[in-house]
């Protein structure tokens, strides 16, 4: 089996002693290539070249960035001609889309900060354990080349992958923040987050909502000041805490959506602790919660901030988000044995 590792060495958790294990490991179950990111959307060209080269294996170590450069990197988008509103035709054109096209397997080993798509995908968060796991899962190829594998779900989301999560409103305000942050030279850290989200929060209540959210099966719901569309559960982490905005989406169905139409601080206080309890189901006069849908279209009447997978990717009057099932095969544990952790 050939491998190629994509190493981010400015991930928040990723030190050279784990980059080493990781790679002594990968040596000794397959012919490996390493690879560190030197810019921007470089793992995305590391990606496509190890698809050219027909690589059997792709492990990401790094963060929820990382792995999604990667991704779009080698993985094939459904033909625009896929009816946005159609999961059943965008999973049909992204298959026509991947015959006789070369795709890699893809490992992810946690070197980010929340590590949203490895944990979610039952991936131990600590990132010397992950290694350990991902060997157990490759040795368990023996006569089944894929015995170690799940084959999951993504969403499309403005004409690109997402893996699991893309926001507009304050979830991207907070994002483009953090990445302004990051650009002065400080680590993206739960503590960050949670000041951003809070100063994030105040400023955006002093506007009036301009986001409109479209379900097919759905009345249109106005007068949305922020949305989140998610590819599973949770919708991110604090620290050790998942955050849980639809409990019940996960890689195997549809998408979960959830949208305020209140900037009040009482009603978001009361559904911010249901976001944070280990059984929280949450519900809101002012909350619209939908899950397991094929799609999704979000309209604004100004530009409104967007970000997929924890980038922010910039201002969109229209995004429209399209489930795709079954289009990624992942070394990771079966669903029922996820953590959450």
């Amino acid at each position: 089996m050939r491998t190629l590792l994509i190493v981010n060495p400015n991930a928040t958790s990723t030190t050279p002693a784990t980059r080493d294990l990781l790679a002594h490991a990968l040596e000794s179950r397959t012919q490996l290539i390493v690879a560190h990111t030197q810019h921007r959307g470089h793992a995305a060209e590391l990606a496509q070249w190890a698809t050219d080269a027909e690589m059997d294996l792709i492990v990401v170590h790094g963060g929820d960035g990382t792995v999604n450069e990667t991704v779009n990197g080698f993985l094939p988008l459904p033909r625009p001609s896929a009816s946005a509103s159609d999961a059943v035709g965008a999973a049909e054109s992204a298959a026509a889309q991947r015959a006789g096209t070369w795709i890699p397997r893809l490992g992810v080993i946690p070197g980010g900060s929340a590590n949203v798509f490895a944990r979610s995908l039952g991936i131990e968060a600590d990132p010397v354990a992950a290694t350990n796991q991902l060997i157990d899962l490759l040795s368990l190829d023996g006569g089944d080349a894929h015995a170690g594998d799940r084959r999951i779900g993504l969403m499309v989301a403005d004409g690109r992958w997402c893996a699991f999560s893309a926001g507009v409103g304050l979830d991207a305000d907070v994002c483009e923040a953090i990445d302004r942050s990051r650009a002065a030279g400080h680590a993206a850290t739960p503590a960050r987050y949670l000041r951003t989200t809070v100063r994030q929060f105040f400023r955006a209540k002093r506007r009036e909502p301009a986001i409109t959210v479209r379900v097919p099966g759905h009345d249109p719901v106005p007068g949305v000041h922020y949305a989140f569309v998610t590819n599973t559960s949770p919708w991110t982490y604090l620290d050790s805490t998942p955050v849980r905005t639809n409990p019940g989406t996960t890689f195997e169905r549809g998408l979960g959506v959830f949208a305020m139409r209140t900037m009040g601080v009482l009603p978001t206080l009361s559904v911010a602790r249901q976001l944070l309890a280990s059984d929280g189901d949450p519900k809101a006069r002012n909350l619209f919660r939908v899950d397991d849908v094929s799609s999704v279209r979000i309209e604004a009447d100004d530009e409104v901030g967007l970000q997929i997978d924890g980038d922010f990717i910039g201002r969109r009057n229209v995004v429209d988000f399209t489930s795709v099932p079954e289009v990624l095969e992942v070394v990771a544990p079966e669903p029922d044995s996820a953590r959450h952790n």
